[in-house]
């Protein structure tokens, strides 16, 4: 089979490969689309994650079981599943403290095992999800970040009538936006410096955008939320997003950081002293893919209107990481396995 090799920063190849082997309590799955995540792109860009255990990408992906392994009950032939990519032990203090997301011998799909950039993905039982009818195998793709943003605004002390704050307008942005929506926040301001994510922030439902280039942001989201944001959201992973988040919430507000970051950032913690402020962070998701999956098929979070564009294996690279790297129209790139 065909499948995506990381090596290093800069260095992806498509080459052929093994299909890994079926064994009992596992799932042959045909992947049909994939997406390339921002942890891919920090890979890409800043060179592989010390977890990583093999070189076959990607953890966004859905597909078509071909063939089920011995004592498998809950998925067959024919069935469209979204992947979990996580595994946890089950084992740890983590674990057992209800923490599986931090497992601390985890392993996954796309780091560890291999994953979706491929056309095939062997897959235990318990991570393949049914897609429902009427929901299409893009949707799929979908659920996985989806699932990073939902965790976070369930995790976050956002409560009905909130204002909200989102640094950054890419996928988890975006997906974060039609979260903070759909728990019922009554103000949302996405702070973004590109124009077309900005409007793409307004189609979604965001009921203010900035561009902090222009706009002094923290000036503007406490003149809009009367004092400032009852939660921000870092989906951005910058110095400046994180000063600006931390200075833009309310007394005894909450900003949340999502984002992966590839350097360490620095801030006084004055800003956080002076108002009984809260830094949380947020950490992919624990059960949430049938929710998820819900969400999406009912059009409550509109997944396709992140997707911005498809693309083959073979062009994984120019088509698709570079494209990331240089336009910032695009959002989320999927993997095509048809082309």
């Amino acid at each position: 089979m065909r499948a995506a090799h990381i090596y290093g920063a800069k260095d992806i190849q498509v080459k052929e490969t093994e299909v890994p082997a079926l064994a009992a309590g596992q799932v042959l799955v045909k992947v049909n689309y994939a997406g390339i995540c921002g942890s891919d792109m920090h890979e890409y860009v800043g060179g592989t994650y010390p977890i990583r255990k093999q070189p076959v990408l990607g953890h966004e992906f859905t597909g078509t079981v071909i063939e089920v392994g011995e004592g498998v009950t809950k998925v067959k032939a024919g069935d469209r599943v979204a992947v979990e990519p996580l595994i946890p032990c089950g084992q740890c203090v983590n674990c057992r403290r209800g923490f599986s997301n931090l497992c601390v011998a985890r392993e996954g799909y796309g780091y560890t095992i291999s994953g979706g950039f491929a056309e095939y993905a062997v897959v235990k039982e318990n991570n393949c999800f049914l897609l429902p009818e009427g929901m299409s195998l893009e949707l799929g793709a979908l659920v996985e970040p989806t699932a990073v943003a939902v965790h976070a605004v369930r995790q976050s002390q956002l409560r009905l009538g909130d204002s909200a704050v989102i640094f950054g307008a890419g996928p988890i942005g975006l997906l974060l936006l039609q979260s903070v929506k759909a728990a019922g926040a009554s103000v949302i301001v996405v702070v973004e410096v590109s124009e077309e994510r900005r409007r793409k922030a307004a189609e979604l439902g965001a009921t203010h955008t900035l561009n902090p280039i222009e706009t002094n942001a923290v000036q503007a989201i406490r003149e809009i939320t009367g004092g400032g944001a009852d939660v921000a959201f870092d989906a951005a992973g910058v110095q400046a997003t994180f000063e600006a988040g931390a200075s833009s919430i309310r007394p005894g507000g909450e900003f949340k950081v999502v984002s992966i970051w590839e350097k360490p950032a620095t801030f006084s913690p004055n800003a956080i002293v002076t108002t009984e402020g809260r830094i949380t962070g947020s950490y992919a998701y624990t059960n949430l893919f049938p929710e998820v999956i819900r969400l999406l098929a009912n059009g409550v979070i509109n997944g396709n209107e992140v997707i911005t564009g498809k693309i083959a294996l073979n062009d994984i690279v120019d088509q698709g990481f570079e494209v990331l790297l240089k336009d910032r129209t695009q959002i989320k790139i999927l993997v095509d396995m048809s082309l």
